[in-house]
């Protein structure tokens, strides 16, 4: 039986919070990150797993996960759900991952932030 591709190991990193575990990354691989007020850039594998780290520390459930092809790789798009402290949270992402020789070369993330229950309440009354 084949490995899971780089982009399944990736999402399994993410949903089980196994990011250290993950060898994805080229090397050599590069993160453009736009987080909510703030855009930054990473190289290297420890350098992207060291920030993902803190993103994805708890096991979680995707909601919502969308992937699509592209030429160079793959687009994906997650909502995430986790508990964090006893707290339930949510994350909307998407990922353009560009793949080579089975390890993800680049990742241009967006993120909208991290939500608590309280937050994911006052945004769900909000569309009523």
């Amino acid at each position: 039986m084949s490995q899971p591709s780089a982009v399944d190991r990736f999402l399994d990193a993410v949903r089980l919070g196994r990011i250290d575990d993950c060898d994805a990354w080229a090397e050599d691989a590069t993160l453009d990150a736009t987080v909510p007020n703030w855009r930054f850039h990473r190289t290297g594998a420890d350098r992207i797993r060291e920030t993902y780290r803190g993103w994805f520390a708890d096991p979680g459930a995707f909601e919502q996960l969308r992937r699509e092809p592209t030429a160079t790789g793959e687009a994906v798009a997650y909502t995430l759900s986790w508990n964090e402290g006893g707290i339930p949270h949510a994350a909307h992402h998407a990922h353009f991952l560009d793949v080579v020789d089975d390890r993800i070369v680049a990742d241009v993330v967006l993120c909208g932030g991290r939500w608590p229950a309280s937050l994911l309440a006052e945004m769900e009354a909000a569309d009523e």
